[in-house]
Formats: structure tokens, sequence, C-alpha cells
């Protein structure tokens, strides 16, 4: 046989060793996916672990903010125990991942099971059949953080729905001290004795707890939505006296006009709001439990997957709570300087006038004073790219320093589920896209 011919034989046969490869590729690829392109469970991947994903980009879907250390955690933590938190979709995708906090930790957090499914009905601690997937970190099934840190899973491949409860569940072994917390969730979680994390049933989950733990934000890649709006604010936009459960804080009506009114961008909503949270002094402790917003804008706002806008709807707290922030203008400096960074990232902002609150303890007539000082210059123009008009969509027209009492929770400063609503109705959609440029 000539060199010429032996060339060639080798030739084909490296062809035909292709061809067969990939028919076999094929076959297993194909084995994987259900119609939707997602893993099923009991695949070639077991549990449905994590997966390289599907094309898209990402976006924020839910998030919270850490807000401190969970009283009575000091030391055990919640080891021996897994953590079922519930959180809920804006805009769904065909990958997910997801973020877990240490940032309150006084030492290391060993996670060495972590999972992601959709609840089978709103609020329930039981995934919907076959949607359980096994999270993996950098690879590997656990994860160490380290304290004051936090980590981001690999990319989980799952169909998720927009518009929907997701299960998000943790498991440390071992004893992880102060637990990274969010305490004003409006959502019921679960806990379960022993490494419950890819049961499907809830049946184990037989502790209630209205906290979010360690979980801080939920990303899909999604090739619908543009992008991300941050929600940035204080127990106006935690929530806090919104129906337990019913998903009714201001930033999620807002996140249902961006997926159904025709022409709205199609962004998702993040919530980054903190009961009690000011514009300019942390709270206590170290690192600060409830940190201000300028010390935490670039976590929770600039640091969000796919952001394009956001929101701010802070400084009531800094004029009721000591120290007691007199000067409105010491309050308009500290928003200009939340814009100014924004601006450098090229972000859109739209700020929120300060809503009235006679009637509530706190009220004060050199307070009232306050309030309008700030909201005279946000509505001059010179503090945000863009305006929403709280005050006056809230307000008593017949007593404009109160909140008209249907939109009145009934402790004269946090909204009732139709105040919050009117919130999120009085926002124009058509200015979370656009220029920057306020005058500051």
């Amino acid at each position: 046989m000539t060199r010429r011919h032996g060339y060639a034989l080798l030739a084909a046969l490296v062809a035909v060793v292709i061809v067969i490869s990939s028919a076999i590729y094929v076959g297993f690829s194909g084995a994987l996916r259900d119609d939707h392109g997602s893993v099923q469970a009991g695949g070639a991947r077991p549990h449905g672990s994590a997966a390289p994903a599907s094309t898209g980009a990402w976006v924020g879907t839910w998030s919270t903010s850490p807000a401190g250390a969970e009283p009575g955690t000091e030391e055990a933590g919640y080891f021996g125990r897994s953590l079922r938190n519930i959180v809920h979709t804006s805009v769904g995708g065909t990958g997910a991942r997801i973020t877990l906090s240490n940032l309150y930790g006084q030492q290391p957090l060993s996670i060495t099971h972590a999972s992601l499914a959709i609840a089978s009905a709103p609020g329930s601690p039981t995934a919907l059949a076959g949607t359980v997937r096994r999270l993996t970190f950098a690879g590997s099934a656990s994860v160490v953080i380290p304290a004051g840190q936090q980590v981001i899973s690999d990319t989980a491949r799952l169909r998720v729905p927009r518009d929907a409860d997701m299960l998000v569940t943790t498991y440390s072994p071992t004893p992880s001290g102060p637990v990274t917390y969010h305490p004003q969730a409006r959502q019921i979680s679960y806990v379960a004795q022993g490494d419950r994390t890819e049961d499907p049933s809830g049946a184990q989950y037989t502790v209630q707890s209205p906290y979010w733990r360690y979980v801080t934000a939920l990303d899909v890649l999604s090739n619908d939505a543009e992008g991300t709006v941050v929600v940035l604010g204080d127990s106006l936009t935690d929530g806090i006296t919104s129906t337990m459960g019913a998903n009714l804080r201001w930033p999620d009506v807002l996140a249902d006009r961006l997926r159904t009114e025709p022409g709205a961008p199609r962004y998702g909503v993040v919530n980054q709001g903190i009961s009690g949270n000011r514009i300019l002094a942390d709270g206590l402790g170290r690192p600060a439990a409830n940190p201000s917003g300028l010390s935490r804008f670039g976590r929770d706002a600039l640091g969000r997957a796919g952001v394009r806008a956001v929101v701010i709807d802070l400084g009531i707290n800094d004029i009721l709570r000591a120290p007691q922030v007199t000067d409105p203008d010491e309050i308009v400096t500290g928003l200009r300087e939340l814009v100014r960074q924004a601006h450098a990232r090229g972000l859109r902002v739209i700020g929120a006038t300060l809503m009235p609150f006679q009637g509530h303890r706190g009220y004060k007539p050199h307070l009232e004073a306050v309030r309008q000082g700030v909201n005279a210059t946000i509505r001059a123009g010179k503090v945000f790219d863009s305006y929403v008009d709280f005050d006056k969509a809230l307000r008593d027209p017949y007593n404009p320093r109160k909140l008209l009492p249907h939109y009145d929770s009934g402790d004269h400063l946090h909204p009732s589920d139709a105040g919050y609503a009117r919130m999120a109705e009085t926002v124009d959609l058509s200015t979370l896209k656009g220029s920057t440029g306020a005058e500051l």
C-alpha cells in the first residue's frame, strides 16, 4: 500500500469515528432534555444537578438585602437543619443561579448541599415534580463561604417561570455562628431536621419562619428580559405592612406592570428594601446591621445582575430616627451621591418624593418641614434623572400632611395593600429607560 493510500484510509477511519461519536453525543444529550430543554430528573446528571444552561443575558428576578445577624444564632447557627427559603420571581429564564451570603458570619460557613426547585403551589415547601436541581459551586457540591463574603452558584439548567415561587434550600452540617438574614421577608419559609435539601416533599419542613436566610439573589438567563430594575428603599419598599405571602409590596406590583403592559420595558425587578434604612447613617455592629444606603449601594444596587435602572425611595428614616437629620440639604446631598455613583456606571436613576406621616408617633412640625424641603428639591429636577411623586399620589388632598385613609395601613406611615398598589401605578414606566444626566 502506498503512503498516499495509507493517509486516505486513515482519514476515512477518523471520519467514521467522528460520525459515530457525534451520534452517541446527540443520543446522550437528547436523553438529558425534556421538551423545554430542561434537565429531567433521573437523567444522566443525578438529582438534576447544575449544568450549562441556554444562551441569554443574566438578569435579576429576585433579590433581598442582607440586613443583620439573626438573634439567637450566635453560637450554633442552623447546623444539621435544612433551610428552605421561598422567593418569588419577577421574570423567567432557561437557567438560574443563586447568591449565598455570610456577610454577618463570624466564621466560615460550610454549605455541603444546596438545591433550587419550583414550588408546587404558592407558598408551599413542596417542589413541583421533576424540578429539584442540585446546585454546585465552581463544580463542587459543597462550598465554604468566608466570614463577610458571598458566593454565586454555578448555573443550573431549569426553566424558571415568571411570577412564581421558587424553593432555595441549603444545608450546613457544622455550627456556623451568626446567620445572615433578612428579617422582614413578608413570606413564610421553612426549616427541616437533617439533610432534606433535595427532598421534593415538604412534609418534613414543619418549622415555619418569617425570614430569608443566607440567600440574597436569584438570577436567571433570559432571552426576553432586557435588564433589571433595582429598587433601593426602606420599610416602604420592604413592604412591612403588606399582606404576608401575597407579594403585594409595591416593587411586586411594579413587576406585574412591566410583565403585562404593552410597550413596557422588559425588566426584572429586585427589591433592595431594608426596614428602618437610612441614606446617611449605619446601624450598630461590625459589620453594621442595617447598613446605610450610601454604604450598601455598590453591593445592593450597582452589583445586581443586568442592572439598567435604579429607583430610590429613601430619606424618611433619616428624618424620623435618631440622630434626626433636620437639614434637608444633608439628605439631598446623600441622594446626589447615590446618583453620581449610578451615573458613573451609566445607569438611569428615578427618585421618589417622601410620603406624609402626620399621625405617626414620630411626627413633629419641624420634621414635616424637612420632608417638604427634600420634596421641593426633588420636584425641581435637581436630584434624579426623573422622579415619581408618591407624596402627591397617596396624600390626603384635604390634609396633605397625612396619608389618605384608604392608603394608610393604620400606623400613618406605612401604606395599606391599596397604598402599595397606588405607588406602583404612579411610576411612569417610560422613565425607566432613557438617558441619564440630572443637574446636580
